[in-house]
This record gives C-alpha cells, structure tokens and sequence, in this order.
C-alpha cells in the first residue's frame, strides 16, 4: 500500500499540464477590448491562423503566446514595458511575431514533447541536493547525484533535438512578423529587443526614485508616482544617441546576444529578414485606432505601472 501510494502520488505530480490564465495579472476578454482583439485577429490572418481568447497584459520586456486549458484557448501575454515604446506598425510587427508560432510548429511546445521537457524539470527538481547537513540529507544527496546527472543528461539531449527547431521557428515567426507589419517595423522590433537592458534599468531607477522619497502627504493618485511611467520610459529610449545603438549592435554581434536559448543570436534574425526584398505592411492603423486600443489598456498601464513601482523591477 505504502509504495502504491508513493507511485499515485508522483505519478499524480508527474501527469500533463493544462496551462491556466496567470493570476495576479490583469486578463482583458474581448468584451474588454474589442478593439485591440480585432487588431490581433486582421493580424492572426495575415498569419494564416485564428486569434486568441484572452490578453494578458504583464511587467515584462516581452511578448509571448501559450494554450490553456482542456480546450487548448489561445493567451496573448504583452509585456508592458515592451508595448509601450513600439510604433503602432512595430506593435504589429510584434502580433505577428506571435501569431506566426500558432503555424510554424515548435516541437518543444506541443503537448507530447513540452509534457516530457516538463516532466524532466519536475524529475530534476525532485533530485536536487537538500542543503540541510545532517548525515540523513548528505546520505540522500549521495543517493541522488547518480539518477540526477541521468535525468540532466536527457533534459540536455532533449533540448538539442529540439533547439533546431524552436530556432527555426523563430526565424519563421519573423516572416509573418515583416507580412504584418513590414520588413521595416519588424528590423525595428529587434532593435528594441538589443536595449531591453536600458528599459529595464530606467523602469528600476524610477521604482527606486519613489523608494528614495517615500510616501508624501496629501499625495492622490492622481499624482502617483506611478502616472507617467510609460512615457518617461519612451522618452528615456528615445533619448539613446544613434552611436551607442551602433555600438550595441556591434556589442551584440560579438556576444551573440539572444532573447533566450530558443531564440538565434538576434543579428542572424536580422540577417535573415534582409535576405530578398522588403515587403510592405499588410496591416496598418490610424490614430484614431490607436486611441482606442489605449483606452482599451488604460487600466491595465495604470496597475502594471504601480506594481513596478511599488515591487521594483
């Protein structure tokens, strides 16, 4: 009975995942933000695909776009800090950067392959070294250093088999980026991706700023620190000279800067996409469009701008 249980219970811990909508993080419907999930929808076609059912709007200097639930919906994950200084056709661009990972098929998030990479981070965590140094726990250390390395070395193999194709898939996903938004708009996009650095030290400074002066009398929140964020971090980007952004761009090719370990070294991406001729946009905006995608997420910017605020960056 004991071993039975055991088994249930890290078969139980072991099982597949259903993503679920993140908690804590304001989730805009499209009776929320008609205008906005329109906009994602003209986009999503030009990709050859169907929209999403919910945007999440986060602190993050990035984009993503994941399944949930039994019925595999569709989340739209826009980071803030990112959305906030793009050009309205950068911010298409970036759509269709997401949209374009419904149709190219990265291995490595479907539901066999992304179940086993799960399940091999859950197998190694459960295999990690217990810092306590009683003689029991370095007893149990010793026993795991040898099911630990096995369940590494497959964790790695699994990785590189499917590196090619996350990499392939993003190369891909920068295709339905330029469709979208131009070939412009998309170069654009990645530039921004080089100095996310800068965005994430300006978005520390300013939570550190409002530490620094602590809570003011007769403050409303009207007057909170947190108003105007957005636009002092697109003033603060804007305000990086041309040859330092040269100077990044060179920095990055020596290093051979990535968004993360799927993603090609950024100046291939941008290599790749000067490969033929530009394409012009197939989506395009107004003004008038753009308000109202803003009024849509003037909520949303207001409680991710005081979360930074109040938590740091």
């Amino acid at each position: 009975m004991v071993p039975g249980a055991f088994l249930l219970a890290l078969g139980w811990s072991l099982r597949p995942r259903f993503g679920r909508l993140p908690k804590n993080t304001p989730v805009l419907r499209r009776t929320d933000a008609p205008e906005l999930f329109a906009l994602v929808d003209e986009v999503a076609r030009v990709a050859g695909t169907r929209g999403v059912d919910a945007i999440a709007v986060d602190d993050e200097i990035n984009a993503s776009v994941r399944s949930y639930g039994v019925r595999g919906r569709r989340l739209l994950t826009l980071g803030l800090p990112l959305w906030e200084v793009l050009t309205p056709q950068q911010r298409i661009a970036l759509l269709g950067h997401e949209m374009g990972h419904y149709v190219n098929g990265d291995t490595r998030h479907g539901v066999i392959v992304g179940t086993a990479y799960r399940s091999l981070i859950t197998w190694h965590y459960y295999f990690t070294p217990v810092e306590d140094s009683d003689a029991f726990t370095l007893v149990l250390n010793l026993l795991y250093v040898v099911p630990r390395l096995l369940v590494r070395g497959v964790l790695a193999a699994l990785v590189g088999l499917t590196l090619r194709a996350s990499q392939r898939a993003e190369y891909l996903a920068d295709r339905v980026a330029a469709r979208a938004g131009s070939t412009q708009a998309a170069l654009e996009l990645m530039e921004h991706l080089l100095i996310a650095d800068s965005a994430a030290v300006t978005l520390q400074r300013e939570a550190n700023l409002s530490a620094l002066k602590g809570p003011r009398r007769g403050r409303t929140q009207s007057t909170a620190p947190a108003d105007g964020l957005w636009e002092r971090l697109s003033a603060d980007l804007a305000s990086v000279p041309e040859h330092e952004r040269e100077r990044q761009r060179r920095a990055s090719t020596l290093r051979g800067h990535s968004v993360d370990e799927t993603h090609p070294p950024t100046h291939l991406r941008h290599a790749c996409l000067l490969i033929g001729e530009a394409v012009p946009p197939a989506v395009v905006t107004d003004t008038a469009r753009e308000r109202r995608i803003a009024a849509e997420l003037a909520e949303a910017r207001t409680k991710v701008a005081r979360q930074i605020i109040r938590d740091g960056y």
